[in-house]
């Protein structure tokens, strides 16, 4: 884990990665023009090799696939997708991810908030080595309201999941693409792309980037948003933690749920022993008794995970070879 970063690689080793920018779209028309000229400006100037940004429409309703449909008729290297309805942030970028066909994408969003300028740093942080590259937001141009419960957030992931980035709500990251072969985004996932793959075992780096105050439309964040982070998270670790061992998840607990269980009703059998009290009586004694029902029950389901997860992993993933050496064995 590399957090901050300073670039190491030359601007030629940057330059020979091709690059794919992806866009998730929710009611931005007013600024398309100016982001994606921006873009294609600052690729030309640095020498990068671009091969297409992807704009993807996620159920806007201010005339943003219309603008779309007109830049990319101007502009070669655009290309738009359009969903159906409103799915969320993570499926958008997603299927805009899925769609790429460069060796690196960059996400960003449309705001403006991010700068274009950054892109030759993040590829040549990429060129070092790394896998992917998080943005990180150190100054802020958003009202208290969001920028308050977002440092809460990130000070509570980085604690518990111990990749120690500052910021896993920035929109700005780059990513080889094979990341990708083994994780999908649904949900609030996309702010836990380095989380997954530094479970997987991709090298995580971060890069401080320069925020732009809002000038066009108006945010998505809010309380309902950053609930669901939490969940998300909950998901996270569970994935990254324990998608090998399912069994280690709920048999600790089910092992810890029932001893409780289990001491409450030793407890009580000394009263009726040793003392010769009553206990048929006591809320304690079908507490212990539900607590010990419920730790079998959950030590149980852990053995039945596992046997799915003997069942359908499958016996070799090359994504997670890091390299190859040696000729072949004929």
């Amino acid at each position: 884990m590399n957090a901050p970063l300073c670039s190491h690689a030359g601007p030629a080793a940057a330059a020979a990665l091709d690059l794919a920018v992806v866009i998730p779209i929710k009611d931005e028309a007013g600024t398309l023009d100016e982001l994606t000229r921006r873009i294609l400006a600052v690729c030309a100037e640095h020498g990068l090799k671009l091969r297409e940004v992807i704009l993807v429409d996620d159920g806007s309703t201010d005339g943003s696939w219309a603008e779309i449909e007109r830049l990319s008729a101007e502009r070669p290297k655009l290309r738009g997708l359009r969903l159906r309805r409103n799915f969320g942030k993570a499926t958008a970028l997603d299927l805009g991810i899925r769609e790429s066909r460069a060796a690196v994408v960059v996400t960003m969003d449309a705001d403006l908030q991010d700068d274009p300028a950054e892109l030759p740093r993040f590829m040549a942080e990429i060129a070092t080595g790394l896998d992917v590259v998080s943005g990180w937001k150190q100054i802020r141009h958003d009202p208290a309201h969001k920028t308050l419960p977002s440092r809460l957030f990130n000070l509570v992931t980085a604690k518990v999941s111990g990749v120690p980035l500052h910021d896993f709500n920035c929109g700005f990251k780059a990513y080889r693409r094979e990341v990708f072969a083994d994780i999908r985004l649904y949900g609030e996932l996309h702010r836990f792309v380095p989380l997954l793959a530094h479970g997987l075992g991709f090298e995580v780096g971060e890069l401080v980037v320069t925020h732009h105050p809002r000038r066009h439309g108006k945010s998505k964040y809010g309380l309902q948003r950053l609930l669901r982070g939490a969940v998300d998270l909950l998901t996270v670790l569970t994935i990254t933690r324990y998608d090998q061992r399912p069994g280690h998840l709920f048999g600790g607990a089910g092992v810890a749920i029932g001893a409780v269980g289990g001491l409450i009703l030793l407890y009580l059998f000394c009263l009726k022993v040793f003392a010769g009290e009553l206990i048929g009586h006591r809320p304690l004694l079908q507490l212990g008794i539900l607590l010990v029902i419920v730790g079998v029950q959950t030590v149980l389901f852990g053995m039945l995970a596992e046997l799915i997860n003997a069942r359908t992993r499958p016996v070799e993933s090359g994504n997670l070879i890091r390299a190859r050496t040696g000729g072949s064995s004929e």
